[in-house]
């Protein structure tokens, strides 16, 4: 599969067609970086309040931190109203080294559909004008949404939703094949995806069901979106977005990492993360990332219950390499005994 023309959002020209997802609690500067040195074209951070950046919030303020090593990065905002919205853009675009702003329209949860943000814009292709577009004259930098395929199966607008956004401006589109109801269950409607995408002539991305180097080949071929994002999948797994490149660019399906690379990313990704957040928070958050990076590999259940109750960082340190000693010693006993 080849692309004639590079992929471009606004003017940032990206190296390639995969992206990483915006991931809330997730996707913070250590686990991003992680992730673009596998070679993602584009990580999305996760996404911020707009009235905690207004407020000058400094949890909020914190999670704009961006390694210049990560770029090009689309720095992810949400809110249900035009002036804070606006506001929130506006400090992003003079004040960090974002590359594109994103506006959330597809965050299901409740709390943030309350606030009038996320998919409840979903049922009104007119807010998703007026908003995109105000925001979009008030920034220099390009702005794309990320919204679902509509809020439940009766309320499906995903056309009409994605036309209103591009009418107002915005740089590129990406869109989850799933409806708010659907949460994170069920079935990715790519069907959805393959309309919008012959209806709309700016650069389009599809998320959604790509769990392998294949489903992202499908995906392109059967709704022709111009590019992939990968979420859930490349948790505890950022070969996914390595293999995923590589395949779509050269066909070659590169093999799964060893036991050993898994724990040596995984600790990388620990120090990165400490450096981030300091050692206490580190260590709590990373023993969801660890259980992520242990996932598949045989024997894992001991080391995941003794890494959730490891508090200090030499305490989670020494349950990773002893876990790559003794599961590395049962791969080889694996082998011997074929």
């Amino acid at each position: 599969m080849t692309f004639e023309q590079p992929f471009q959002i606004g003017d940032i020209v990206l190296d390639n067609r995969v992206v990483l997802a915006p991931m809330a609690g997730v996707c913070n500067s250590a686990f991003r970086l992680t992730v673009k040195e596998f070679g993602a074209g584009l990580v999305y951070a996760e996404m911020i309040s707009d009235k905690g950046l207004i407020q000058r919030n400094q949890k909020t303020l914190d999670l704009l931190y961006i390694d210049e090593r990560e770029n090009p990065l689309s720095l992810q905002i949400f809110g249900g109203d035009k002036e804070t919205l606006v506001e929130a853009a506006k400090y992003v675009d003079k004040n960090t080294n974002a590359d594109i702003i994103d506006i959330n329209m597809g965050c299901p949860v409740n709390k943030i559909i309350k606030c009038e943000a996320g998919a409840k814009w979903l049922l009104d292709p007119n807010k998703i004008y007026e908003m995109v577009s105000a925001v979009v004259d008030a920034v220099d930098k390009p702005v794309s949404v990320k919204m679902r395929i509509g809020w439940d199966e009766e309320h499906i607008f995903a056309v009409e939703n994605a036309q209103a956004a591009e009418r107002a401006g915005a740089a590129a589109i990406a869109m989850h094949g799933r409806t708010r109801v659907q949460m994170y269950e069920g079935k990715a409607n790519w069907g959805v995806l393959k309309e919008v995408k012959k209806n709309i002539s700016i650069p389009f991305i599809g998320n959604g069901d790509v769990e392998t180097p294949q489903d992202a080949k499908r995906m392109i071929e059967e709704t022709g979106v111009d590019a992939v994002m990968i979420g859930r999948a490349a948790l505890g797994n950022p070969w996914m977005i390595y293999r995923t490149v590589q395949y779509l660019e050269t066909g070659e399906l590169k093999r799964e990492p060893s036991v050993r690379e898994k724990m040596d990313v995984c600790l990388l990704h620990f120090e990165r993360l400490m450096q981030l957040k300091g050692e206490s928070v580190a260590v709590r958050e990373m023993r969801k990332h660890a259980s992520w990076y242990l996932k598949g590999i045989r024997g894992n259940g001991i080391v995941r219950n003794a890494i959730n109750q490891a508090e200090t960082a030499s305490e989670l340190r020494a349950l990773l390499n002893n876990v790559t000693e003794q599961l590395e010693d049962r791969e080889h006993s694996q082998v011997e005994a074929i």
